[in-house]
């Protein structure tokens, strides 16, 4: 499996750095052997500069990708999504959702599938509901939206950006690598700091 990851200027990084911590580590994973490659994908090759400052350079661009089985694309916020430099990236995801393939997009990153109308008929969420009928005038799925941090539909998740933590629980959930009790004691450990999940959690790795 690879998760190549969309990287924009002014990236979010607090919204993404749970889900690419887990899978870069494999720390939980059911089975760590298995193959988890996170690839960053640019709109060029050149260097993009994160909300926080830290330099990424991408993998590969956009005109390289190819999506395979199995493979995940995610969309992290950007101030970036708005703007019409990031179509390109937009309508890669929308046909990638529409021929099956698993995509995830937080903040502005479901923003812009609203944008692209590609939200149109599928249940998701994003930041507000309200703003995404105001902006986009391609986006007709209100009566889809979920008031919900996160939401995963089929090959879909897409999240708040205030939800970074219930994003990465609906994502390790599509891609399905860790056990269903490892994923729900890992939720809860970060979500309430409570000891008795970090016990679950390493129950959970010993059983079968």
């Amino acid at each position: 499996m690879k998760v190549y990851l969309a990287v924009l200027n002014t990236l979010a990084d607090w919204e993404i750095g749970l889900l690419t911590a887990e899978l870069h580590s494999k720390r939980f994973f059911r089975n760590p052997g298995i193959e988890c490659e996170i690839l960053k994908v640019g709109l060029s090759a050149a260097p993009v500069r994160t909300m926080g400052g830290m330099e990424i350079k991408p993998d590969l661009t956009l005109d390289a990708l190819h999506l395979e089985e199995g493979d995940l694309l995610v969309l992290p916020g950007s101030e970036l999504w708005g703007e019409p430099e990031a179509d390109a990236f937009l309508h890669f995801a929308k046909e990638a959702l529409a021929d099956g393939h698993k995509v995830a997009a937080i903040c502005g990153g479901a923003d812009g599938l609203a944008r692209v109308g590609a939200l149109n008929a599928r249940r998701h969420t994003a930041n507000n509901k309200e703003h995404l009928a105001a902006s986009f005038p391609s986006y007709e799925g209100a009566a889809l939206y979920q008031d919900a941090p996160a939401w995963r539909d089929g090959n879909l998740v897409t999240a708040s950006g205030l939800a970074s933590l219930e994003f990465t629980r609906e994502v390790l959930a599509l891609i399905d690598v860790f056990k269903p009790a490892t994923l729900e004691a890992w939720f809860q450990l970060f979500k309430t700091r409570e000891p008795q999940y970090f016990h679950a959690l390493l129950a959970s790795m010993q059983s079968e």
